[in-house]
């Protein structure tokens, strides 16, 4: 009765998920972040000024400052958020030219109107406090004296960039003024028409960032005293039709309270975000295929069922992320087809062990009760399913709280595959398979499950054991080899830093026609840029990295090119200031040292301590040796390879944590044999989930290699590095490190599991739990 209440609640719980799933996937549009639809993404950070500091509220008070000015841009859907206390991260959708956006709203717009003084006042004596000289910008070369500021950008209420076709001054700023400002107005001009004709102080300077942009004069018309009423103005200055917009949407945005600088700017092209999506898209359902197909052929009925469940988990993963709001980027969209790796391997570790659950000895017995190894296999299954689980939620959190832009989105994506993963193998694909093991015509044919043959590798396992333990040293020296030869290539190589840890600035371009390595550089030389980085590809694209440089920079080698190569499109342009560059630096080793010791805490507290450390040895040599591979390769370390780093930090420590959650339970059963042996068995025990789970997890990772475009081919081959080596590193570095430790220190215990002491499951013969 408890079992099929059990039972009932778990099919409710699937049937709502997956039905609000479906309702929100049909009716809810995703948000595409700007590296999949194209667009300008802009990170400023405001800066002290001499009297006001750049705190969170100066910040917030900036914040929507800029977002009047990205409206009167004229943007769709602009995306603007405070990160930390002083930066603002600015994502303008479909912005191509980032140069006119970064210019408007970046300025600080302090706008003032002074009286002018007159020449002979200010060359009667010292000026006034608060007055200021500047240039006038109706007389190239000379100069006016203003006084003090009258009226301050804070009392327009209006602005707006009007053509004036009847008097001929072509495009204008017409100002309307608010409240008192209104009557300030009116006294500065009333001041200014009581000076005679031709004098500096008959006119009015209205002042822009420390410019004077417009000084008009008082007409006749206007009467000495009063003014100009009426609470309105224009300002004049011979504006093109683009100068009075951004002009009238500064001033209309209002001053920003502190100045800001752009730390960051990231341009994508909208045919390099369409791409993307198709090629993401189409990796994932050709690995999805090919891992569905790999199941059915391993374990039959029960991997169809789990394919169908693997269906089920992108849909309630992609219906999470919507509903959330959470913003889709390329690399979360990584994030999101990798985490069909983590549900396949729940689907193995739970196949696999209702697999020995059939075949053990004391089950021939009942060669056709289906259903109790299934519920064993579920049952024991989620210790270690739980395990592998956390430490992969750990890195994803760690790339959440100390990763930026897009790569944050890869930690966000992959937090809900995890979830999704196991609420699809633990939940849904146990309801399935419950009710396929009911059927009389499966009960009758236990061979279709996939559970009643052991197969060759597994049978051969069993009954000869590997003594991979008794040349413990050996393996570890070859593992400390290969250390060596990672660490001589960082060393002799180097790393290639990206612009995200070093600053600087990389531009791509996609050329009309093909243009060669050589006569690229040669370009960029002549353009005066002889440190420049310049790479091209097949497919008629052109790389340049430069350090710190403007947009009129990469104006003059974008021209340069054009020369050899014809018209080109920029498809990508990504700057970083050099203090983010510096800081990003940090924060990844801050991740990553927080990652090994979070990992180790956790580890110390479900196993042994000296598990956790051979996990940790473990995970460190994977991690290291993907560097030197990258440094070998010369291939770069950016933001997307530490998303991947962090990854291959929850992939090693989940395929270890499974090895050594067995080689705990076969300690357990009271066994008399030594800790060597019991390694090798729990080795031979687990290598055929290892193989499974790994070619899962490799079908998807190469479908992304191969046809998930250049953005994602370093992340997959890092990833893919990561997977082979932390399945090597499970069974030559982890698993002799614990036998090693464990003869030093044979009096150190762990924690106890929830399934009890081995005195309360005396199940000598037992030496296949997962």
């Amino acid at each position: 009765m408890t079992s099929r209440r059990a039972t009932f609640w778990r099919a409710l719980l699937a049937l709502a998920v997956v039905g609000l799933s479906l309702y929100a996937a049909l009716t809810t549009p995703p948000r595409l972040g700007l590296d999949l639809r194209g667009g300008t993404r802009i990170v400023l950070e405001a800066r002290d000024a001499p009297t006001v500091r750049a705190d969170a509220e100066a910040t917030d008070r900036a914040l929507e400052v800029l977002r009047r000015r990205v409206d009167s841009l004229g943007v769709a859907e602009p995306s603007l958020a405070r990160s930390g206390e002083r930066r603002i991260v600015v994502e303008l959708p479909g912005v191509q030219d980032p140069r006119e956006a970064a210019e408007v709203i970046g300025r600080t717009a302090q706008l003032t109107f002074h009286p002018v003084i007159s020449a002979a006042e200010a060359a009667a004596g010292p000026a006034e406090d608060g007055s200021r000289t500047l240039a006038d910008p109706d007389a190239p070369g000379a100069f006016l004296s203003l006084g003090p500021p009258a009226l301050t950008g804070d009392g327009v209420e209006d602005a707006e960039a009007v053509l004036d076709t009847q008097t001929g001054r072509g495009w204008t700023v017409d100002l309307a003024f608010r409240d008192a400002a209104d009557k300030s107005w009116a006294e500065l001009t009333g001041e200014a028409a009581c000076a005679a004709p031709g004098d500096p102080a008959r006119r009015v300077a209205i002042v822009l960032d420390e410019q004077i942009v417009s000084a008009p004069g008082m007409e006749a018309g206007v009467p000495c005293g009063a003014g100009i009423a009426g609470g309105a103005t224009q300002i004049t200055g011979g504006f093109s039709a683009e100068e009075a917009r951004d002009l009238a949407a500064l001033v209309k945005g209002g001053a920003l309270p502190v100045p800001v600088t752009v730390i960051e700017q990231s341009t994508v092209g909208p045919t390099l975000g369409a791409e993307a999506i198709r090629a993401s898209a189409l990796a994932a359902l050709i690995g999805l295929a090919c891992t569905g197909l790999f199941i059915i052929a391993v374990y039959r009925l029960l991997g169809l069922l789990a394919t169908v469940a693997l269906g089920l988990y992108g849909l309630i993963s992609y219906a999470a992320v919507v509903t959330l709001g959470a913003t889709l980027t390329l690399p979360g969209l990584a994030g999101f087809v990798l985490a069909i790796g983590i549900a396949v391997d729940a689907n193995v570790l739970v196949f696999e062990r209702a697999r020995e659950e059939y075949t053990a000895p004391g089950a021939r017995s009942a060669p056709r009760d289906l259903r109790r190894p299934l519920l064993t296999g579920f049952s024991r299954a989620w210790s270690a399913v739980a395990d592998s689980n956390v430490t992969t939620l750990l890195a994803a959190a760690l790339l959440f709280v100390f990763a930026t832009g897009p790569v944050k989105g890869f930690g966000v994506t992959l937090v809900i595959g995890v979830l999704a993963s196991m609420l699809s193998a633990m939940v849904i694909t146990r309801l399935l398979a419950e009710w396929a093991v009911r059927r009389k015509a499966v009960a009758r044919r236990p061979a279709l499950t996939g559970m009643a043959g052991t197969g060759r590798l597994r049978a051969r396992l069993t009954a000869r054991p590997p003594r991979l333990m008794r040349h413990r040293r050996r393996w570890l020296a070859v593992c400390g080899g290969l250390l060596v030869l990672a660490a001589a290539g960082i060393g002799i190589r180097g790393l290639d830093f990206g612009v995200e840890f070093t600053g600087g600035r990389i531009v791509q371009y996609a050329a009309e026609r093909p243009i060669d390595a050589d006569t690229a550089r040669a370009a960029v030389v002549d353009a005066g840029y002889p440190q420049a980085v310049v790479q091209t590809t097949d497919d008629d694209e052109v790389s340049v990295r430069t350090k710190q440089t403007g947009d009129e920079d990469q104006q003059r080698i974008r021209e340069a090119l054009q020369e050899s190569g014809g018209p080109l499109t920029v498809e990508r342009d990504d700057l970083i200031g050099p203090s983010l560059g510096s800081e990003l630096r940090t924060y990844a080793l801050i991740a990553l040292g927080i990652a090994v010791a979070a990992q180790m805490l956790y580890l110390s507290i479900r196993f042994r301590w000296t598990f956790a450390a051979a996990a940790v040895v473990a995970m460190a040599q994977d991690v290291l040796l993907v560097v030197g591979l990258f440094a070998w390769l010369g291939k770069p370390v950016d933001s997307v390879f530490l998303a991947a780093l962090l990854t291959v930090v929850g992939y090693s420590v989940n395929d270890t944590v499974v090895v050594l959650d067995r080689l705990r339970e076969l300690r357990r059963t009271g066994t008399r044999l030594g800790w060597p042996e019991l390694a090798d068995r729990a080795v031979a025990q687990t290598l055929p989930r290892t193989v499974n789970t790994g070619m899962g997890a490799l079908f998807v990772l190469l479908a992304l290699a191969f046809l998930g475009g250049d953005s994602l081919a370093d992340f997959s081959v890092a990833l893919i590095a990561g997977v082979l080596v932390g399945m090597a590193s499970t069974v030559f570095t982890a698993m002799p490190v614990v036998v090693g430790l464990q003869s030093r220190f044979p009096g150190s215990r762990g924690t106890a599991s929830a399934g009890g002491s081995a005195a309360a499951r005396p199940r000598p013969n037992d030496g296949a739990v997962v």
